[in-house]
């Protein structure tokens, strides 16, 4: 099923079931009125969720309306954990190379994991206010999962079973200031601002065969001022699957329900001719890889980051074309 959260004016919105096809929705406002609600009583409320789904599917929804993509919060407007893995090494490779560093062989062993803002995510379409674009302002395409309680100590394919729910995000990044904060060594702060996540939220089981071993077997698209820049495969070169991730988090503490769980941006590795000369056909999902890529071809970057009035659009469709989770579809904004 697909669940999305409307406006209402308050914090956490309203719970509505949206149709596989994207193009109608019902308040599950006699269900759940949240998803954090669901999220908490998930093997009592899903299937109710479900049995709502499938009316809508079937045009029986007796208050059914026409979904807008524009009047959604995130699905999850604040969660009480989001956790941002890496779980794409061949980025960490590239950035890692511009600067004639080895990655250490412990990355390629133990997924790396920020802990990021939760208390306030931004909606699929709501614009992305900054203070400054000398902060170097950059997308992250990405995908996350939100999970239901996974307890302490669970082994990977036991976190997996508390997956209830997959999102794409937008990861916004300030590059700029990422240097000064990694020279403190206590990680990320001021340079991640809020993130962005997809008007709805659907089951494993809506990507059918494309869910596989935790990975989502289907192409992430990015697209930078109406310019497709990334078609990146988001399954083959995912070095830690989502229970991977997830067990992570879960060797010193329990994973909660409504915890959001990201996979880092998706990244593609090169292919490289004859004459040694490597390319990125899939493209890149944060204008950081494809500075790096540059850098590692010529020597130094020519990309420049976001401008106030740029747009950026992610997107994952299914093997028949049909959008999986909408678009995040967002504009850059200054003060």
């Amino acid at each position: 099923m697909k669940l999305a959260t409307y406006r209402d004016g308050s914090r956490d919105g309203q719970l509505v079931v949206v149709s596989r096809d994207l193009q109608s929705a019902h308040y599950a406002t006699g269900i759940a009125s949240r998803l954090q609600q669901a999220l908490d009583d998930w093997n009592y409320l899903a299937p109710q969720l479900q049995d709502l789904f499938d009316s809508v599917n079937a045009g029986k929804g007796r208050h059914a309306f026409p979904f807008d993509p524009r009047q959604c919060m995130a699905p999850l407007p604040r969660a009480y954990q989001w956790a941002d893995g890496s779980a794409y090494i061949n980025h960490v490779e590239l950035v890692r190379a511009a600067r004639k560093a080895e990655v250490p062989q412990s990355y390629y062993e133990d997924p790396l994991m920020y802990q990021g803002g939760s208390d306030d995510f931004l909606g699929p379409t709501q614009e992305a206010r900054f203070l400054s674009e000398e902060w170097g302002i950059d997308f992250e395409a990405e995908i996350t999962v939100v999970t239901g309680d996974v307890p302490m100590g669970a082994l990977p394919e036991q976190a997996l079973d508390g997956v209830r729910l997959l999102m794409l995000a937008n990861d916004w990044s300030l590059r700029n200031l990422i240097p000064g904060e990694l020279a403190k060594g206590f990680g990320f702060f001021q340079s991640k601002p809020a993130t962005a996540f997809s008007p709805v939220a659907v089951t494993p089981d809506e990507l059918g065969e494309a869910w596989d071993g935790g990975r989502v077997n289907l192409v992430l698209q990015s697209s930078w001022n109406g310019r497709r820049v990334g078609m990146c495969e988001a399954g083959p070169d995912m070095t830690f699957h989502f229970g991977q991730l997830i067990a992570h988090i879960a060797k010193t503490r329990n994973v909660r329900a409504g915890s959001i769980v990201g996979s880092g941006t998706v990244s593609n590795k090169g292919v490289t001719d004859a004459d040694g000369k490597t390319d990125w056909p899939r493209g890149y999902s944060c204008i950081a890889e494809k500075r790096a890529i540059e850098t590692i071809q010529d020597g130094q970057p020519t990309t420049s980051f976001m401008q106030f009035g740029d747009t950026i659009r992610i997107e994952m469709k299914a093997r028949d074309g049909q959008s999986v989770f909408g678009a995040i579809e967002q504009k850059v904004v200054g003060p």
